[in-house]
Order: structure tokens, then C-alpha cells, then sequence
């Protein structure tokens, strides 16, 4: 049976797909069958022939070194670096949950590791016209837990106490934070995550410098973190 996690962030930005990359890497150099998966991409530059390229999708593909194909990884690729919701009200193509379950499901008939990738930060509207999908709405459909993104630096305090108040207070489970663009011995980012897990009782799992190419914890630490598909 396929297992699969979220990783959500406290804002945009936030390095959430450098940090799939990395756990995607780690998981397909452990033999564990890996996959990315993203429902929407915001942000994307297009081919000669006029088709959109995945640059998310593309990122996690190179430096995991995964198979996957980028056709696979994300229903939803729009060019202008906007909230799903906006780009695709100007580009056409809405979000469909539909669409995103069957490509999920197919997914996870392959592969037995799917890190599911958000856009944004948890609040992020993926369709408000034709339908009115919310981010969580995604997490809700396949009942997932969420790994959260977040910057190891200033300001980090309150973008993660109030993500994690806010998916506390909307049943959105969370494994722990990894923090991205650690500094070590930085007495200021060590106290930020001191802090932060304190005042969220939420363990760290990984602390990632700037241009890291291996996330430090264990295969089998992460693979723990992901929960078994389910099936509706």
C-alpha cells in the first residue's frame, strides 16, 4: 500500500520544493520507490512549442534523480506567479478535485512514497470561481498529515505558531517542522527553533542550509512519517 505526506509551508517562497527535492532523494537512494506530486503550479516558463514546463516538478526530478515523469507529478500548471485561483481565472483551467484525486490515485498505484507538495502557505486558494477549494481542502480529500516548511530566521516565531494554531484548530495534522536556511551556531535561529517547538510541542526533523544537497535525517525517519493512502 502507497503512503504519502504533505508538505505545507508558513508562507511562499518558504523553500518547500527545494526541501521535497531533498526528501525525495533521500527516500529514492534508500530503494523506498519515491514520488512528488503537487496539485497546482503557480510560476511556470513555456518550451518552444508553447507548453508550460513544471519547473517544480522539474526541480524535485533532478535533484532526487527519480524517473517519475513531470506529466505525472502536477495536473495544474499555469505561467503567472500567482495564487492558483488568480492565474487560472486569467489563464483558464481551473482546479478540479476531481482531476487532482484521480491523478493522486494514480500515482500511488506506482509508487509507494508520495510527498504532496502545497502551494503557498495553508491558506492558499486553488479555485474560487467555478468552485471554491481551499488548500486543506486537498489535505482533507486524501487525509494526510503535513510536514511544515519553515525559515530558520527572523520572523519565524509567529509564521509558525499561527500555521500551526490555525491547522490545530482545523483538525490538519501535523509530523513536525523542518526548518530551512539554518545557520549553525546562529545563536538567533537556534532560539527561533527553540521557540518554535516549545510553543507548538512539535518536533523538529530536519534543519537544512542554504544549498544543502542531502537532508541530514535518517530514510527510515522520514519513510515514518508517511501515512498509508486511503482509499474512498
Amino acid at each position: 500500500m502507497s503512503k504519502a505526506v504533505f508538505l505545507t509551508g508558513t508562507g511562499t517562497d518558504i523553500g518547500k520544493t527545494y526541501i521535497s527535492g531533498l526528501i525525495v532523494k533521500k527516500l529514492a537512494e534508500a530503494g523506498k520507490n519515491p514520488a512528488y506530486y503537487k496539485a497546482a503550479m503557480s510560476g511556470n516558463e513555456r518550451r518552444e512549442d508553447g507548453s508550460l514546463i513544471p519547473g517544480d516538478a522539474l526541480f524535485v526530478q533532478k535533484t532526487s534523480g527519480i524517473s517519475q515523469s513531470l506529466d505525472e507529478m502536477c495536473p495544474y500548471v499555469y505561467e503567472n506567479a500567482w495564487s492558483p485561483h488568480l492565474a487560472s481565472r486569467v489563464e483558464g483551467n481551473p482546479v478540479d478535485l476531481k482531476v487532482v484525486r484521480k491523478g493522486f490515485l494514480e500515482t500511488a498505484d506506482k509508487y509507494d512514497y508520495i510527498t504532496m507538495e502545497g502551494s503557498g502557505g495553508i491558506l492558499c486558494p486553488l479555485c474560487f470561481d467555478e468552485r471554491r477549494i481551499q488548500l486543506e481542502d486537498v489535505i482533507r480529500e486524501f487525509e494526510l498529515s503535513s510536514i511544515l516548511v519553515a525559515d530558520a530566521g527572523l520572523g519565524t516565531i509567529n509564521s509558525v505558531v499561527l500555521t500551526a494554531e490555525y491547522m490545530k484548530a482545523h483538525s490538519l495534522p501535523i509530523k513536525g517542522i523542518i526548518f530551512n536556511h539554518y545557520h549553525p551556531g546562529n545563536i538567533m535561529e537556534d532560539d527561533n527553533i527553540f521557540m518554535c517547538e516549545h510553543m507548538t510541542g512539535l518536533p523538529v526533523i530536519a534543519k537544512v542550509q542554504d544549498d544543502a544537497t542531502e537532508i541530514e535525517t535518517d530514510a527510515d525517519v522520514l519513510a515514518a512519517l508517511y501515512d498509508e493512502v486511503k482509499i474512498k
